[in-house]
Parts: C-alpha cells; sequence; structure tokens
C-alpha cells in the first residue's frame, strides 16, 4: 500500500486542535468498541482526522472554516468521493466534541457496532431454528 501525503499527515499529528486531542483520548487504544482507528490517516488523495480501516468510518473534527460557503462546498465534495470508497464519514463540531463528549462517544459506538454487526439478514431465521 502506497501512502501519500506522510509528511503532512505528520505534520498535522503534531498541531492537533483541542477537539482533536479530546477525541484521540476516546478513540485511542481500541477504547471505542474495540475499534482501531488511526489519526490524521491518508486514503486517496485526502488526509481524514481519524480513520477506522476494519469499519471503514472516517471522522473529521470540524472548526471553524468549515462552515464558510466554499468549505461545505468542498467538504461535500470530498465525503461522496470517500462515500465511494465505501467510507462513512462522521462529522463533528469542535463545540460538539469539547461540550459534548459523551454524546459524541455514544453516537460513534452507536454507528462502529452497526458497522460491525453487518447487514441485516433478508431472511432471517424462524424462531425455533436460531442458534
Amino acid at each position: 500500500m502506497k501512502r501519500n501525503n506522510i509528511g503532512r499527515c505528520r505534520a498535522l499529528r503534531k498541531n492537533q486542535t483541542d477537539a482533536e486531542r479530546k477525541l484521540w483520548s476516546i478513540l485511542r487504544n481500541r477504547q471505542l468498541g474495540g475499534a482501531k482507528f488511526r489519526r490524521q490517516c491518508s486514503v486517496d488523495r485526502f488526509i481524514l482526522d481519524f480513520y477506522c480501516p476494519e469499519c471503514k468510518v472516517g471522522i473529521e473534527a470540524d472548526g471553524g472554516q468549515h462552515y464558510k460557503k466554499c468549505s461545505r462546498k468542498q467538504d461535500e465534495l470530498r465525503t461522496k468521493e470517500l462515500n465511494k470508497l465505501g467510507i462513512k464519514i462522521m462529522r463533528f463540531t469542535d463545540r460538539e466534541i469539547l461540550v459534548n463528549t459523551d454524546g459524541v462517544y455514544e453516537i460513534l459506538k452507536t454507528a462502529i457496532d452497526k458497522k460491525r454487526a453487518g447487514p441485516p439478514h433478508l431472511y432471517p431465521l424462524p424462531k425455533g431454528e436460531r442458534r
């Protein structure tokens, strides 16, 4: 696997925002449902704030620059491109992360649990035949 943007990723890890630092404190060491997350991870031509390759979930901590019209449009295009790769992008504002860390944790935990459970069965077994 070719690693793109490695220098930029390293620089971003060294210069985390307060929100990224807070979020990393609940994602690192498989603390979120046993899922392994990477921070400032290069995927295709993009760098995700946090990424779980196993579940194909990317997390973005959006600061104030993401609220400008041109930035929102760019974020939408980026999300569409990553969705094409099968990656679900979850966005949280820096304020949400810093003020409502428990709520963000619960949303992420639910998403990871759903990804791990896989798609629902189209033809579930009758009650008597379940294992």
